[in-house]
């Protein structure tokens, strides 16, 4: 785990890890709907984020994966109309979530 703190935070937890986590999420899902029907790849992908969020604080797994359900439903969704599409707004959801405690750890 590495400390970073300014600036830095808010760019790495609004713009660098939902992007990196979309991305992921994106390749994961297009995985699961090929084996899956869409309701429970999306519960498994919510299940998966929960798991490897819990391997940093477990209480914080039980609380990530009801956003990260939130997150894999707009891709499944959106990926319908396009999967650069469903990336953007799951990106931008994911981005505006992350914005309020940002700012609150920038402050600290």
């Amino acid at each position: 785990m590495f400390v970073v703190s300014g600036p830095a935070t808010v760019v790495l937890l609004v713009i660098v890890s939902p992007l990196i986590e979309t991305l992921i999420m994106a390749a994961i899902l297009e995985l699961l709907l090929r084996f899956l029907p869409p309701v429970a790849a999306i519960v498994l992908s919510a299940i998966g984020w929960g798991i490897a969020h819990s391997m940093v604080a477990p209480a914080w797994g039980l609380v990530i994966w009801w956003p990260f359900l939130i997150f894999s439903t707009l891709y499944v969704t959106w990926s319908k109309r396009s999967i650069w599409m469903a990336v953007a707004i799951v990106f931008a959801v994911h981005a505006l979530q992350n914005f309020g405690p940002a700012l609150l750890l920038l402050r600290s």
